[in-house]
């Protein structure tokens, strides 16, 4: 179960104060997948970082029964120093799974090859989301929070990362961002739509994306 409770963000820019999030209230089960829908800047990177704790709420509550994964393809986490197998291995410790059993795991699912044996800050932006991602579905999760990663690669690497994806979202749930219509249809069972602060929760996916689009045409 993940609950929010009266959950509000807001930020001052330039002595202006900006609502990201006003009182969202909605409870939702851990094994469904939930598409965050909305324009640019309507919060759902907000949202997403307030599920996984890295930013605090300016007031309200996420309450969790379950474990939640860090932004899958967020890559902030990583020390630049170490290799890919270091950072993997470090990460394994953190979150108490065995190290080379996941080291192998995202050794072969990055397909980085010698490279997963350099330092990390010698690694393009494709290559650290691979990694990032790799260890993401490594580490069985009841929620996994994806930001638009499985849009990362090759056609080939695409499609093999959505088709673990879809795995992991047998026996998980997630929060998507993406703007991909199609992609929120297959993998998505609820959504909820971010507008001027507000956030509307669907039981309909498609309810959700009919409203996204609405918005997207009298922008």
């Amino acid at each position: 179960m993940i609950e929010f409770r009266n959950l509000r963000k807001e930020f001052v820019v330039k002595g202006q104060r900006k609502v990201v999030i006003d009182n969202l209230n909605v409870c939702l089960p851990t094994d469904i997948s939930v598409a965050l829908l909305g324009r640019n800047g309507a919060g759902k990177s907000t949202l997403l970082q307030m599920l996984s704790g890295a930013m605090a709420p300016t007031s309200g509550q996420i309450l969790s029964t379950g474990t939640i994964s860090w932004p899958v393809g967020f890559a902030g986490s990583f020390h630049p120093d170490l290799t890919g197998y270091q950072n993997t291995k470090f990460i394994a410790r953190v979150y108490g799974v065995e190290t080379e059993e996941l080291a192998r795991f995202v050794e072969d699912f990055s397909e980085l090859g010698r490279s997963f044996y350099l330092p990390f800050g010698t690694y393009s932006s494709g290559m650290r989301s691979r990694l990032s991602f790799g260890v993401s579905m490594g580490i069985p999760f009841d929620t996994y929070l994806v930001d638009e990663v499985t849009s990362v690669g090759d056609a080939s690497f695409k499609q093999k990362s959505q088709a673990l994806f879809q795995e992991r979202m047998k026996t998980s749930g997630a929060f998507m961002v993406s703007h991909s219509m199609p992609q929120v249809r297959a993998m998505c069972d609820v959504g909820v739509v971010l507008e001027h602060g507000r956030a509307i929760f669907y039981e309909d996916v498609e309810e959700a994306i009919a409203h996204h689009l609405e918005n997207m045409t009298h922008r």
